[in-house]
């Protein structure tokens, strides 16, 4: 069914008014690049916000709901995982980017999407699978990189350079005070991007947009007074938050019973805004700037880095080694009863162009990077453990 001709040519004339109150640096729906260079169907979804719809219905944006935020293996269902997380880093960035007048549909494609990347048991998980890719030479792995992976190449949904910027340059693990655009808009641009980024670890890498960069300070934001309550929920710090720094405390206000989450956010996303507007970076004050980066500091000793966190990181590896090299050997030996091959390799959505060009050994980083915590110990389960011979009778 076609939308009436007089209704699009109304929304269309709505489309146009909105974008003339945009800021001269936000990013137009007219300057939007696919690869395939299709056009657009109709005018009712703009490009990026068509991005959006196709990152909520990939096979990948449906396995963040079981994917570790920071704590894994915790019984606890209050605390974040990375679908709650996206949608909150979704909600700053547009916040900041309707102030600053920055195309909130880029904005919100590119938050949905940053941390499809991510793997079983969050960081720790990372680290380890990183590990394991370069032991096989296939170079580190990164959160950032492979979720570009999974939604360009794996998926193939053809989303716009400029979603695909955004969600390759957002790491918030990074201390900025400003966030300048960087690069030029063109696919050789973003493939030497991956190159950059790949061959220094993780080097930090600007996105191309101002809508890339909203997104990039809201993952900031977003975290950290987050994993701090959460942090509280399960018991691994206490609301007095003891050894605190004094800056944060006395610039966040915070005593025992408020909500540090809270106060976090209303700070930084106002600071954002207000050294921002009519400027050509998005920035932190002084002030703020060195609380973040403290409060940072202050997250990765007492929770990311907790011994309570990291209690089971033996275990841990040994269950992502074995599941590797597992696979490794069931593509090795065409065994086509593996769980690769069921689940993987011979599923509709998985692109043939990728499964014809991709080596063994990066077949089985995506198949572990896309699992979530519950199939990765399944899979384990599955693979480590004797199956029952259902032919032999019982007692």
């Amino acid at each position: 069914m076609q939308v009436e001709e007089d209704i699009l040519k109304e929304f269309v004339r709505t489309i146009d008014l909105k974008e003339s109150f945009y800021s001269p640096i936000a990013t137009k729906n007219k300057q939007y690049l696919r690869r395939k260079h299709k056009k657009e169907e109709d005018p009712i979804r703009p490009p990026f916000f068509r991005d959006a719809d196709r990152i909520i219905h990939s096979k990948a944006y449906a396995r963040y709901i079981d994917k570790t935020q920071v704590f894994f293996l915790v019984d606890n269902d209050h605390i974040t995982h990375r679908v709650l997380h996206v949608q909150l880093v979704s909600k700053i960035a547009r916040t900041i980017g309707r102030v600053l007048r920055l195309n909130e549909d880029l904005i919100e494609a590119i938050s949905l999407g940053h941390d499809i990347g991510h793997v079983p048991y969050g960081h720790l998980g990372e680290k380890i699978l990183s590990k394991l890719c370069e032991e096989h030479k296939i170079g580190v792995f990164l959160h950032n990189v492979q979720s570009v992976q999974f939604l360009d190449t794996i998926e193939d949904h053809d989303l716009t350079l400029q979603v695909l910027d955004g969600i390759l340059c957002h790491d918030g693990e990074i201390h900025n005070q400003s966030l300048k655009p960087t690069g030029n808009a063109d696919w050789d641009t973003f493939q030497s991007k991956i190159k950059e980024i790949k061959a220094q670890k993780g080097k930090n890498v600007f996105p191309l947009t101002m809508e890339g960069c909203a997104v990039r300070i809201a993952d900031t934001i977003a975290y950290l007074g987050r994993d701090l309550k959460d942090a509280m929920e399960v018991n691994l710090i206490s609301e007095n938050l003891t050894d605190f720094p004094e800056n944060c405390r006395r610039l966040f206000e915070y005593e025992p019973g408020k909500d540090i989450n809270w106060a976090i956010l209303e700070i930084s996303i106002k600071d954002v805004i207000n050294n921002s507007f009519g400027q050509d970076t998005l920035s932190f004050s002084d002030d703020v700037s060195e609380c973040i980066r403290d409060c940072k500091e202050f997250n990765y000793k007492y929770i990311y880095k907790n011994s309570s966190l990291v209690k089971e990181e033996k275990k841990i590896n040994n269950m992502y080694r074995i599941i590797f090299n597992i696979c490794i050997n069931d593509l090795k030996d065409q065994n086509e009863e593996s769980l690769i091959y069921s689940d993987m390799i011979n599923v509709k959505w998985i692109s043939s162009e990728y499964l014809k060009e991709a080596k063994p050994t990066e077949i089985v980083r995506d198949y572990i990077a896309g699992m979530t915590d519950r199939y990765f110990e399944r899979v384990f389960k599955k693979m480590t453990n004797p199956i029952p011979d259902r032919v032999i009778g019982s007692y």
